[in-house]
């Protein structure tokens, strides 16, 4: 069922995207801050607030009761699943996961087809769902793919491919299967211009 959205100035829907679909009897439309772009075949639910200059690419999704920031993009069958946070002046590129109960940063870069992890024990066990937080300034590499609970620091990098298992530290490039950890080289020190 779609719902009535709240829009900013500006903004582009197209006409095969979806901006409001209702989860549950009693949710509230998304609100959508101005200069907007929504591409076809985007669908966003109920319960979810986006700043200004949000962009998606093709076919992205965005779960309830999420909230996002100012000048976000959201590439191409992306999906972000509900219950999550993330800063302004991200971009996810296209294919990135991001699970529920997830916190993304300020100024923060997701590789293509990066994937963020939430539950320890699929279908194994019954956990509770924590997924990774990117503090801000943080990039994450193509295919790499970053498991629950894990934090990565501010100014982090993680290499393309990497799996990371355990805590980064602030300013840390990790790389590899699993992911070890070693001082940033100079080349990727510094913070990440996404404004």
């Amino acid at each position: 069922m779609e719902t009535e959205s709240t829009f900013g100035d500006g903004c582009e829907i197209a006409e095969n995207a979806t901006v409001g679909t209702a989860y549950a009897d009693d949710t509230t439309p998304p609100v959508l801050g101005a200069d907007a772009t929504i591409r076809a075949g985007t669908i966003i639910y109920d319960d979810v607030a986006i700043g200004e200059g949000f962009s998606t690419g093709h076919h992205a999704v965005v779960r309830e009761l999420t909230e996002i920031g100012d000048d976000v993009l959201v590439g191409t069958q992306t999906v972000i699943d509900g219950r999550t946070t993330i800063g302004s002046h991200v971009s996810l590129q296209t294919g990135v996961y991001v699970p529920s109960h997830t916190e993304i940063g300020d100024n923060v870069f997701c590789g293509p087809n990066a994937v963020l992890t939430n539950d320890p024990y699929p279908v194994r066990q019954d956990e509770d769902l924590e997924g990774p937080t990117l503090e801000d300034h943080v990039s994450v590499g193509a295919n790499a793919t970053i498991l629950p609970g894990v934090t990565v620091g501010e100014g982090s990098f993680i290499a393309a491919g990497a799996i990371v298992t355990k805590d980064v530290p602030e300013e840390t490039l990790a790389v590899g299967a699993p992911a070890k950890y070693m001082s940033l080289p100079e080349n990727l020190q510094g913070r990440n211009t996404l404004e």
